[in-house]
């Protein structure tokens, strides 16, 4: 600044700005500073209280820019700064990288889990009883029968209850079988046929065959089938049943009605041996 009463040019050729960087930026500072003194406390020598008061404002504007630029400018590095970001953009870009690093929800609908109900928690459930095994029961030989006496009369009395024929009416064919056969299935030395089929003796009463001594030329049936212990049951009683009044009958007189026997009273007998096998197997 002149003494003239006229502000310097800060852009004339005495600027700050033409001088040399390699002066310190601590005496530049301290040479603005008492410039703006030295301009805080001048007076023009022949003041106008108009134009004093803009020279002192302009005076005091350039002041301030100069030191604005002495502080941005001087001694600054090379690269300038960037302006540093404001506290909320670094937040959110914090916020943002974390939650792109964190792993994304799942927007599918979740089944709910279903709550145990009691009886899964229970305790576990008693193991059953094994339930116990129908035994069948052994039917033991009776009235002096042996075992394979016993199975025959067995075969007797099976195919009378699937003929539905009644008790009385087993008794009668177990009683005839007694009588002709010791209840043992014959086969016959004159039919060489008939022992090709299971049989515990051979007899030589013309062709009679099976437990009840039935011969195939009277119609009976063939070999085989009267070798056949049902069948020649079924046959007996399939015969008893034609006779009237059998069932009051007196066992030796049925028997004989359907035998033919050339001894008629032989077969009573044998009547309570019967009742007793048949008890045993009906039980």
């Amino acid at each position: 600044m002149r003494n003239d009463g006229n502000l310097d040019d800060p852009f004339g050729s005495g600027r700050p700005a033409d001088r040399s960087d390699d002066t310190p930026s601590t005496n530049r500072l301290t040479t603005l500073r008492g410039l703006v003194r030295r301009t805080r406390f001048w007076a023009p020598t022949n003041p106008r209280p108009g134009r004093t008061k803009l020279a002192v404002a302009t005076g005091a504007a350039c002041c301030l820019g100069l030191v604005g630029v002495s502080q941005a400018g001087f001694g600054a590095p090379d690269r300038a700064a960037g302006p540093a970001p404001s506290a909320e953009v670094a937040e959110r870009a914090e916020v943002d990288a974390a939650s792109r690093a964190m792993a994304r929800p799942s927007t599918a609908p979740t089944t709910p889990t279903p709550s145990a109900s009691p009886s899964a928690t229970a305790s576990p459930k008693a193991t059953a009883k094994p339930k116990p095994k129908k035994t069948v029961r052994q039917i033991v030989p009776v009235a002096g029968l042996d075992r394979t006496q016993m199975n025959n009369a067995k075969k007797i009395v099976q195919a009378g209850k699937e003929s539905g024929m009644p008790r009385r009416a087993l008794v009668i064919a177990v009683a005839t079988a007694m009588q002709e056969s010791t209840l043992l299935n014959y086969a016959s030395g004159v039919l060489p046929e008939s022992q090709s089929y299971p049989h515990q003796a051979i007899g030589w009463d013309h062709d009679s065959v099976g437990l009840f001594q039935q011969r195939p030329s009277s119609g009976w049936g063939t070999v085989e089938q009267l070798m056949d212990p049902e069948y020649a049951t079924k046959a007996f009683l399939s015969a008893l049943a034609e006779i009237p009044g059998w069932q009051d009958l007196p066992l030796s007189v049925a028997a004989q009605a359907v035998q033919i026997s050339a001894f008629p009273d032989a077969y009573a007998q044998h009547e309570w041996r019967a009742g007793e096998v048949v008890a045993e197997i009906l039980g």
